[in-house]
């Protein structure tokens, strides 16, 4: 199992810039993220409210197969999803008061090399979490979204490729 500590040694983030017209279009990026998603992935999704993370998560578990409805888990904190391929984990941290309120959740259960975890507002518990293989951050550009896009890992890179 990886380490939820910080890391102290990081890879020089690759990084990227894509625009997102509609919500339509953040859900198919979702969908080709998931694509090449492997076990053990770490995906943080930062942004304001409304920006558009749980509608990547949601283009993101449809694009593994999953027919159901995805909310978001702003009030358990996390929300199952046992697919086929691997389990993941979509966290919303917005209410978080504290990282160690994970801790109190068995989050630590949630990281390992089996699973995918996709987490909403990552920097309220960043030195809880560690370093992710890939970091989305958000922002409104008028009528459309800008996506800041930094991979951390050979698996960031890979899903990186398949964004561009």
């Amino acid at each position: 199992m990886r380490d939820l500590n910080p890391v102290t040694e990081q890879q020089s983030p690759k990084k990227m810039k894509i625009e997102i017209a509609t919500a339509e279009m953040m859900e198919r990026l979702g969908g080709r993220c998931a694509r090449d998603a492997r076990p053990g992935l770490r995906l943080f999704l930062q942004g304001e409210l409304g920006a558009g993370k749980t509608t990547f998560v949601r283009g993101f578990l449809h694009g593994l197969g999953y027919q159901g409805k995805v909310k978001s888990p702003s009030y358990t904190l996390v929300e199952p999803y046992e697919l086929a391929r691997f389990p993941v984990y979509h966290f919303d941290l917005y209410r978080l008061s504290e990282p160690l309120e994970l801790e109190a959740l068995g989050a630590r259960d949630y990281f390992d090399e089996k699973s995918v975890c996709l987490i909403e507002w990552p920097e309220k518990a960043s030195a809880y979490l560690g370093e992710p293989d890939l970091m989305i951050k958000i922002a409104y550009l008028a009528e459309r979204r800008e996506l800041r896009i930094r991979s951390y890992s050979n698996l960031g890179d890979r899903l990186m490729a398949a964004l561009g």
